[in-house]
């Protein structure tokens, strides 16, 4: 399948958001004292890490 350029733009704009938003919340984790803000704030690295792995593939089908 092939992708308009614009809609390769797009994915790498998520992309890139998608990793803004997972480097935060790392980085809170480190920060939060509550157990339960720390969990979600670890649940949303692992959800965006696969959600970042099939932005990933998606691109390299959008390039090829």
């Amino acid at each position: 399948m092939n992708y308009g350029l614009h809609e390769q733009l797009e994915l790498h704009e998520i992309a890139s958001f998608k990793t803004i938003c997972m480097t935060k919340s790392k980085t809170m984790q480190a920060l939060v004292s509550d157990e339960t803000l720390r969990q979600l704030l670890a649940d949303d690295v692992l959800v965006s890490t696969r959600q970042l792995q099939e932005l990933s593939s998606l691109l390299a089908k959008a390039n090829s």
